[in-house]
């Protein structure tokens, strides 16, 4: 088992959504401070972890919950396509399936929003207007995070003015990994600063932890912390571009630090697995997690999203089943 962390031990510190507290500015004041706040947050017990989401990962759902787990999850979908090869009419098509997942079935939610390089968000902008579903676009350098402050700033102004709803960026590693969190700390809030949209909300952020070269849970939760200190409106495990991306006991540490962070400061931050989840089984095995671990306040595509090109198809063929009775062959549905 992992550690709950005590709000009790961050000095009490409360504040109105969105705003740092102040307990925690002092946080930051330096590299050196911030390096003693994070490495004092609690240990993660790895062999606990593990047995825990194994333990969840067993349970059995059946018929009406299934039904309803799948339509959930299906909702929660950001529908992605990251490839070099990508066009406008990939990103057109893309964004038709998500609109209607199931052509045959309009009772099929849509899904939360489509997820694309930052120069094809107008194209989803307009692909899905009036639709509701939102346009996330991955920007900074994604995803090596490799290019300069400057560089990483214009990516986000560029993809925020072409219509992104989200920005998913990735995080400097390599800063992380040798404890300058500071500076990490201090590139995050410069993103947010940059999805500022004049006279409209800000685009949300989702600060991508690339949790597969973190290597240890301790980190996972270091990073998660820095991430949302740093105002970030979700943590996201992966790019997608590596192995491992996300897995399920780095999910449930994640899903324990925006719980914790939430009793800790009355801000609600949200969660997204990417990489790796391809199929219902996978889809329900997290959303067992969230309600395990974050609690049902966390069920819902504004604070857990399912980063995946391939799971949408197996949801639509298991809800498929449960409709007709029968499985249809994989080419009932279409391939992205």
């Amino acid at each position: 088992m992992t550690h709950v962390l005590d709000p009790d031990a961050l000095d009490g510190a409360r504040s109105l959504p969105g705003a740092l507290p102040d307990a925690f500015a002092d946080v930051t004041r330096s590299n050196d401070a911030f390096r003693a706040f994070l490495h004092g947050l609690p240990g993660v017990d790895q062999v606990g972890a593990e047995n825990r989401v194994t333990v969840l990962g067993s349970r059995s759902i059946k018929t009406t919950a299934k039904a309803w787990a799948i339509d959930t999850a299906i909702s929660m979908v950001d529908l992605t396509t990251l490839e070099g090869s990508d066009t406008p009419g990939k990103v057109r098509s893309l964004a038709a399936k998500a609109r209607r997942p199931d052509p045959e079935d309009p009772t099929c939610p849509a899904v939360a929003a489509v997820c694309v390089y930052g120069d094809l968000a107008g194209v989803a902008k307009e692909a899905l207007a009036g639709t509701g579903i939102h346009v996330a676009a991955v920007a900074t350098a994604f995803p090596s995070g490799r290019a300069s402050r400057a560089v990483k700033l214009a990516d986000v102004r560029d993809a925020v003015a072409a219509g992104a709803d989200e920005i998913d960026m990735v995080i400097d590693r390599g800063a992380f990994l040798a404890g300058r969190y500071l500076d990490v700390f201090d590139e995050i809030v410069a993103v947010k600063e940059a999805c500022a949209r004049p006279g409209e909300d800000s685009a949300h952020l989702k600060v991508i932890l690339e949790t597969g070269e973190l290597v240890t849970l301790d980190a996972v939760r270091r990073a998660s912390w820095l991430a949302m200190l740093a105002g970030g409106d979700f943590i996201k495990t992966s790019t997608g571009k590596i192995s491992p991306a996300a897995t399920l006991p780095v999910c449930l540490v994640m899903l324990e630090a925006v719980r914790d962070f939430r009793a800790a400061t009355g801000r609600q931050v949200g969660v997204k697995p990417a990489g790796g989840i391809r199929t219902t089984k996978d889809a329900v095995k997290h959303l067992v997690l969230v309600n395990e671990t974050a609690g049902a306040d966390w069920l819902s595509p504004d604070w857990f999203r399912l980063g995946a090109s391939s799971l949408l198809n197996d949801l639509l063929l298991q809800r498929q089943k449960l409709r007709t009775g029968h499985y249809s062959g994989p080419d009932h549905v279409s391939v992205d």
